[in-house]
């Protein structure tokens, strides 16, 4: 029977899209295997992956930047080469994985996927979760709870939901943070 590796992502930015402004950090855990109909939740510290990379362009909106709370200069001196981050990340999800599929989990998906394909395609040349290989955990919170996309937020999920790390904006941190609402989203409305 196949099996999938959830890996669940979390990206910090320097503006709204990828190209014209640049991925300053990412982060990867390990949340889970999903074997047929059965999911095994991972301790989201045991397999970790972080990244703080170079820009890629001098366009950057400050306020987006200072969310994660990096500063552009020391990226600019210290940050990785985006083409060795990603063949780095590339490597590192091919051993965590083994056999398995991997998944990118992400809440919500839309922008950590759209950074992590659009980075990947470009400097590792392929993506290792294919074009859509990939679960949004607010649409997968919505379709569970029969509630409207717009109400699927953290604040009005149930507490027992959510994870009890908090929400930093470091990218490793929130990547913990979503992995442990990842595992508690696959059981929740089960009988």
């Amino acid at each position: 029977m196949k099996t999938e590796t959830y890996i669940s992502v979390d990206v910090e930015a320097d503006g709204p899209i990828p190209g014209p402004y640049s991925m300053s950090s990412f982060g990867m855990v390990v949340a889970g295997r999903m074997t047929g109909r059965d999911f095994q939740p991972i301790d989201p510290r045991a397999h970790t992956f972080y990244a703080e990379l170079r820009p890629i362009s001098d366009d950057h909106v400050p306020e987006a930047l200072a969310v994660s709370g990096l500063d552009r200069e020391t990226l600019v001196r210290e940050g990785l080469d985006p083409a060795e981050a990603m063949r780095n990340a590339a490597v590192w999800i091919r051993e965590v994985c083994g056999n398995s599929t991997p998944v990118l989990a992400a809440y919500p998906l839309s922008y950590d996927w759209m950074w992590m394909y659009w980075y990947f395609m470009r400097f590792a040349g392929a993506s290792p979760f294919g074009h859509s290989r990939c679960v949004d955990m607010k649409t997968m919170y919505a379709a569970k709870a029969g509630v409207p996309v717009g109400w699927a937020t953290k604040r009005q999920m149930p507490k027992h939901l959510l994870s009890t790390r908090p929400h930093t904006h470091n990218a490793l941190d929130d990547a913990m943070e979503q992995a442990e609402l990842l595992q508690n989203l696959m059981v929740f409305g089960e009988s």
